[in-house]
């Protein structure tokens, strides 16, 4: 693991050309990538198989709270989102990055800027670079940051700002739901929910990211990485994947510690719980541990919609998920916390390779012994 002194200041300012890439240069090997084996996560995997949860099932919370407990993400049915409009998105999408290198780098991500187009945050932590391309996108700023790869504002641009913003409608009102699904899950009844609302609006204030990936074919795919494996820092993430699987959750043993591969589902998105949702279910909601592969014959695209609470708001956990017990962690803002992962990374990297210990989850923990654990309880103000 790179030292701070070591960390690849900025990624964005040398363009390989993946696409046209005939062999994976040593900026892009990684070391390290088969110490634990893969397993299929598809229906007819056993223990491993990836949990599914349809919304349109009487029992969903029950099983949101099976493989939030367990997993820290499963495949979400039933939830309504056109199938015809994931395909729009996703086309849009790889029309996007086949566009020439000079367009979209016109709109690269400059120094801590959270938008734009070039490689995620977390690239920064290493010495070695990821086989992908992105862009964060803001959806309350769409159409100003996508003018910077279309500046003429032609029928492109205004096909995809329009698929991005009816995409954006449809994955919002989900999140909404889906956080109710959450509380459900909990155990929260009807008037705690309401409660819950009232006091925290937690609805009401989640922020969203949209971040849009393109994984290239690789000549070496055993040697590349498409994304680093991490856990997200804000509540949960909604992921529309296309049909080529990549995306890989971490499992501890017995029999063995392993990577499941998420299969392919038509029409099904991803549910990952993030660190914040973990605090904020004290610990009993998992965030889960994960990473992206690319293939030597086909592309990847995915597309990841965060939900976050607001950036002022302070997260700790519900009191009335506490009930008469401690909490687990302190509470913090998202901005803090992101402080606190910044400093695991550069202690080694600790929040990734949660092996070693140190992780910024850990770093927040309360310690049982501590009495000033208790001012922390449900703490989520704005």
């Amino acid at each position: 693991m790179p030292t701070p002194s070591k960390l690849n200041k900025d990624p964005h300012n040398h363009y390989f050309d993946l696409g046209a890439a005939r062999q994976v240069p040593e900026t892009h090997a990684w070391e390290g990538l088969h110490e634990h084996p893969v397993v299929d996560g598809g229906v007819g995997a056993g223990e491993d198989a990836v949990p599914v949860v349809d919304m349109q099932d009487p029992h969903a919370a029950e099983a949101v709270a099976r493989a939030s407990e367990q997993w820290g993400a499963f495949l979400l049915q039933g939830h309504g989102v056109p199938r015809e409009l994931l395909a729009r998105v996703e086309a849009g999408i790889a029309g996007m990055f086949a566009l020439p290198k000079t367009d979209k780098m016109r709109a690269a991500r400059q120094g801590g800027d959270p938008y734009g187009y070039g490689l995620p945050h977390i690239a920064l932590y290493f010495s070695k670079t990821m086989w992908s391309e992105g862009y964060s996108l803001s959806p309350t700023n769409l159409r100003p940051e996508l003018r910077k790869i279309w500046p003429d504002a032609g029928h492109d641009y205004s096909q995809f700002c329009g698929v991005m913003e009816e995409f954006h409608k449809e994955m919002r009102a989900l999140a909404d739901k889906l956080m109710e699904l959450f509380l459900v899950a909990l155990g929260l009844t009807g008037p705690q929910i309401a409660g819950v609302e009232a006091e925290h609006k937690l609805t009401e204030t989640m922020s969203e990211t949209i971040h849009l990936n393109w994984y290239p074919k690789c000549p070496d795919p055993k040697r590349a990485l498409g994304m680093k494996a991490h856990t997200d820092s804000g509540f949960f993430a909604l992921l529309m994947q296309s049909q080529v699987p990549g995306l890989h959750l971490f499992r501890h043993g017995p029999p063995a510690d392993r990577w499941v591969e998420v299969p392919a589902v038509p029409g099904a998105l991803v549910v990952n719980i993030g660190d914040l949702f973990q605090i904020l279910t004290n610990g009993r909601f998992r965030s889960v541990y994960h990473r992206a592969v690319v293939n030597r014959d086909r592309e990847r695209i995915s597309l990841a919609y965060f939900l976050g609470p607001a950036a002022n708001a302070k997260v700790g956990p519900l009191k009335e998920v506490v009930g008469g017990g401690r909490p687990a962690y302190r509470a913090l803002t998202w901005p803090e916390y992101i402080i606190v992962r910044k400093e695991a990374f550069a202690n080694g990297g600790a929040d990734l390779e949660f092996t070693k210990g140190g992780t910024a989850l850990e770093m927040v923990s309360i310690n049982p012994d501590d009495d000033d654990g208790m001012d922390d309880q449900g703490d989520i103000s704005s």
